[in-house]
């Protein structure tokens, strides 16, 4: 048993006339048809009542078949479910009083997705929303090929930030892999080459996304909060001993350098342990004066 793909909906354009001319035809028929009825009251004639009846009938088809079309606006014409091409012409448009019109608007729609929960690449719980920016080129696949494309629209946003969240951490990757709050840009360009492969489908380009909203969810917010925290202090630190040890190193030099005081083995360390303290300490030095020597 095999199953029918979907036959993929392609646009066209359509056989349509201008509006004015109709306009101006449709005036005659009118003025036609006040004349018709005048000399039917008038003579009585049977074949002027079959005159006024066809022109009646003439001018209510003529007037049925009138549509506008605002700028980045187009009408899809369709002849007993038959799509027969799409009008994008702004302004009074004309087309025979059975064809079917359904409008679609053609501008830049903006979306702001609804926070998501989700697990990010290590599992954690996040919330996450994105904002994008879309819209219609293809008439006949939004409105044929899609039931709904706007709430399909909706959906395939939610799904693929769901899964652009699946492939990284929130922060702290390893390996120097890129991350949701570190790379916004990688992370909006993923998004967008997603969303766009699975709106295709329905004749819709997506201009830009971009993450709205990006935090920890409720839960574990706080434990993140103090990990940030500590890593804030570990991080500080390590630059305030890595400073300490070269400044050190540089005393040391200098006092060599300049013969100032001769220091062995021990007394070298005794100072640098010192120094240690004085620099990487949170209190301010207290001076000790030492009277004697280092080996009383």
């Amino acid at each position: 048993m095999t199953g029918g793909a979907l036959k993929k909906t392609t646009e066209r354009k359509a056989n349509t006339s201008n509006g004015g001319l109709m306009l101006l035809v449709t005036l005659a028929l009118l003025v036609l048809m006040i004349w018709s009825i005048v000399q039917f009251i008038r003579t009585e004639n049977t074949p002027m009542g079959v005159s006024m009846a066809v022109t009646i009938v003439a001018f209510i088809l003529a007037s049925c078949g009138f549509y506008t079309l605002q700028p980045n606006e187009a009408a899809a014409i369709t002849l007993f479910g038959n799509y027969k091409g799409t009008d994008r012409t702004p302004g009074l448009r004309w087309v025979l009083p059975w064809y079917m019109r359904t409008k679609i608007s053609l501008r830049v729609r903006n979306v702001t997705g609804e926070k998501l929960k989700v697990n990010d690449k290590r599992g954690n719980p996040i919330e996450i929303a994105a904002v994008v920016v879309w819209r219609v080129t293809d008439t006949a696949q939004a409105l044929f090929d899609v039931d709904a494309y706007q709430s399909f629209v909706d959906i395939q946003i939610e799904t693929a930030v769901r899964e652009i969240a699946s492939h990284f951490a929130y922060d702290h990757a390893e390996h120097d892999e890129p991350t949701l709050r570190g790379a916004a840009d990688q992370v909006s360009n993923l998004l967008r080459d997603k969303l766009q492969e699975r709106t295709s489908v329905a004749g819709v380009v997506v201009d830009e996304t971009k993450l709205s909203h990006l935090a920890y969810a409720p839960e574990i917010a706080g434990a993140m909060l103090r990990r940030q925290q500590a890593e804030a202090v570990l991080a500080a630190r390590r630059y305030i001993v890595q400073g300490a040890v070269e400044m050190v190193e540089h005393a040391l030099e200098q006092l060599s350098a300049r013969e100032i005081v001769k220091l062995d083995d021990e007394r070298r360390a005794a100072m640098v342990s010192n120094l240690l303290v004085v620099l990487c300490g949170d209190r301010d030095a207290q001076p000790v004066v030492n009277t004697g020597s280092l080996y009383q």
